[in-house]
């Protein structure tokens, strides 16, 4: 294929709105992170039982999925720049009610109507890359975009156990009121809609759904991959401390480095995609995950620590590099007039999957161990490999 100047003219402004996007969906997933990280203050310190908190913290995550069809069917109707910031600004307003919340129950309907509102920036700023990118820098771009959701979750990580204990609830939520406050403003002055069919042809468009089965197919396979990349996420920390011996504070170290590292890694895979095919690039994720989750069972098995340590951070960073893949790839093969609607739908599998893996793993390892739970892990990202279609669509 030959590559025109068309095909990598990139306008400076779409780097400025990139930016935005990232910023804001970060800024979004903060408000979501900030309950996790509150666990401490409200279950050790104020004694209030696990399963509560648990619930409170699994509100703005709930919101969020009740809520994501309905925001990318608006940026289709719309527009991504006053969904962006309109939700946005929603979002602030909830999270700064729920900072001043009395109460378990207020606090958490409010979470709950907070979350839903940052779901705005999922599918409306992906919307952004796909139309201000040309596609043959859209993985790179949609790479850089998928760092949002580590660093919302890192600054989360960071700011709100210190603030808990010096200022409570409200001091941490306020933090996230201020943060999506600020990028609303930002987003409805940085960013432009990009150029999109005229609303007559939206109208009439038909459903890609109808027309083949990759966006389906696609869907399934990222809720497959979403299995290994929660499972370590959620259990990698407690392995480390509870069968290799590792330190809290080294075994958070560890973590931590996975999750940079495979904010790295979604950058380096989606630029791969410009060159190579995003379908090819999905398919050798899918193997990756296979053999990695299989080599982590059995450095755990053997109790080899360090290296344990070192298969973690890769197995995670190959857990991630779907993400931008297969969201580019929705966007690309829905088209201007449905990439909202399957973005949305995309993110919801994705997070209806991972909030199954919570019990769904942690059941299984206490019945199996956690290396051979890892290993049976494994059979997700296997059964995603005969889904995944063998070439990528594009619908301009």
């Amino acid at each position: 294929m030959t590559t025109t100047a068309e095909d990598v003219r990139i306008p400076t402004a779409a780097w400025r709105m990139l930016a935005l996007g990232v910023l804001a969906q970060a800024a979004g997933t903060l408000v979501v992170s900030t309950p996790a990280y509150l666990i401490p203050l409200l279950h050790l310190q104020q004694g209030i039982p696990l399963p509560q908190v648990g619930l409170l913290v699994a509100a703005p995550t709930v919101g969020l999925v009740l809520t994501l069809v309905a925001w990318g069917a608006l940026a289709d109707r719309v527009g991504e720049r006053w969904v962006i910031a309109g939700g946005l600004a929603l979002a602030a307003v909830l999270t700064a009610l729920a900072a001043v919340a009395g109460g378990l129950v207020p606090l958490g309907v409010l979470l709950l109507l907070a979350g839903g509102a940052t779901g705005s920036c999922n599918a409306a700023s992906g919307r952004v890359v796909v139309g201000w990118f040309p596609r043959r820098r859209r993985g790179l771009a949609m790479g850089i975009r998928q760092m949002s959701q580590p660093l919302g979750v890192a600054v989360a990580a960071l700011v709100v156990p210190p603030l808990a204990e010096a200022g409570g609830v409200a001091a941490p939520l306020l933090v996230g009121a201020v943060a999506t406050g600020v990028l609303a403003v930002a987003c409805a002055l940085g960013i432009a809609d990009p150029p999109r069919p005229p609303r007559s042809e939206a109208v009439a468009a038909v459903s890609p759904y109808r027309s083949d089965r990759f966006l389906l197919r696609v869907h399934l396979v990222s809720v497959l991959l979403v299995v290994p990349q929660f499972t370590l996420s959620t259990f990698g920390l407690v392995w480390l401390i509870a069968d290799l011996r590792w330190t809290a504070a080294a075994a958070g170290l560890v973590v931590a480095a996975a999750q940079f590292v495979g904010a790295g890694g979604r950058i380096v895979v989606g630029s791969l995609s410009d060159r190579f095919g995003r379908m090819r690039l999905l398919r050798l994720v899918a193997v990756a995950g296979v053999a990695g989750l299989h080599l982590l069972a059995a450095a755990g098995a053997a109790e080899w620590a360090l290296p344990a340590a070192v298969l973690l951070v890769l197995t995670t960073t190959v857990s991630v590099a779907d993400n931008g893949l297969a969201f580019t790839s929705v966007a690309e093969a829905a088209g201007p007039a449905w990439s909202g609607r399957a973005l949305g739908v995309q993110n919801t599998g994705q997070f209806l999957a991972a909030s199954a893996v919570g019990p769904g793993v942690g059941a299984l390892i206490g019945v199996v161990g956690f290396p051979l739970a890892f290993a049976l892990t494994a059979l997700a990202p296997l059964a995603a490999l005969p889904l995944v279609p063998k070439e990528d669509v594009h619908r301009a």
